[in-house]
């Protein structure tokens, strides 16, 4: 019972974080950057547990932290592109230090820092492209859109819990998450897309659909989101089966660590910018 109450609280405080920093551009850049350095940070401190495995810790995660402001102010319309050279400049620094380091595995080592990059500071820099956008005059900004990840996946895992609950009986993946099934997954993705819908709606009928998509462009954003979202929890899930630990921390009471609380998104949101590009194209 007093887990179930921190959780709770916890989430509560989450969820409340996440709404209000998206009101504000500047509150959403500083919110998330710290969020991308503290998930980095995590995850080097991880992999540096790993036999043979030593990666800077404090670069590592400068980097990322850096690519988040870099994208931020470059979709923004702050910044050149030239902003990106810091970030390129402390890559190759990486990857030329190992030739000195006289470490036992280098491989393991820019195969950790280059997955901190991809697998964490990428995606999380990639909530810019969604929050900046030009209508052709000037870069509006827009919370909706991002936002809009993560009531997707709340909704989500909040649908497939319940369905899981009452009708799971099939297992989505035994081998890495016996909790999950077949039932809870369509559940919590059919619900989404049935919120994804009346969000369609009330951004229609309130003028507020900045994106301009229909319905069905609506629908698929959402079941995107759910589908990459749950393979992003899959994912990190098999990472943390590979180390042999049930958490990836202890920051969040109640919910583990960053990269639990944040494991979703970081497949989600690439899929989604991936998916608006895409629906542009055609």
């Amino acid at each position: 019972m007093k887990n179930f109450v921190v959780r709770t609280i916890t989430s509560v405080f989450f969820v409340a974080g996440i709404v209000t920093c998206f009101l504000n551009p500047r509150a959403m850049v500083l919110l998330f950057a710290l969020v991308t350095g503290m998930t980095i940070w995590e995850f080097a401190g991880l992999v540096n547990n790993r036999p043979q495995v030593t990666i800077n810790r404090f670069i590592t995660t400068a980097a990322g932290v850096f690519l988040f402001f870099a994208m931020a102010g470059y979709n923004s319309g702050l910044t050149p592109s030239s902003v990106f050279i810091p970030y390129l400049v402390s890559i190759i620094y990486l990857m030329i230090a190992e030739l000195y380091l006289k470490a036992e595995d280098p491989i393991h080592n820019w195969a950790y820092t280059m997955m901190s990059q991809l697998y964490i500071a990428l995606p999380f820099s990639l909530l810019n492209v969604l929050a900046f956008r030009s209508n052709g005059q000037e870069i509006m900004y827009s919370y909706l859109t991002p936002l809009c990840v993560f009531v997707f996946l709340w909704i989500n895992d909040a649908g497939a819990y319940i369905c899981g609950s009452m009708l799971g009986r099939h297992k989505l993946f035994p081998r890495i998450s016996p909790g999950k099934s077949w039932e809870g997954s369509i559940g919590g993705g059919l619900l989404v897309i049935a919120a994804a819908v009346l969000l369609w709606h009330i951004t229609e009928q309130y003028g507020a659909n900045e994106l301009g998509l229909s319905a069905i462009e609506w629908a698929g954003l959402g079941l995107v989101i759910v589908v990459f979202g749950t393979w992003g929890d899959l994912i990190e899930s098999l990472f943390k089966r590979t180390l042999g630990i049930k958490d990836s921390g202890n920051v969040l009471p109640g919910h583990g660590g960053m990269l639990d609380r944040f494991d979703s998104t970081l497949m989600a949101v690439p899929a989604a910018v991936v998916y608006l590009y895409t629906l542009t194209l055609f």
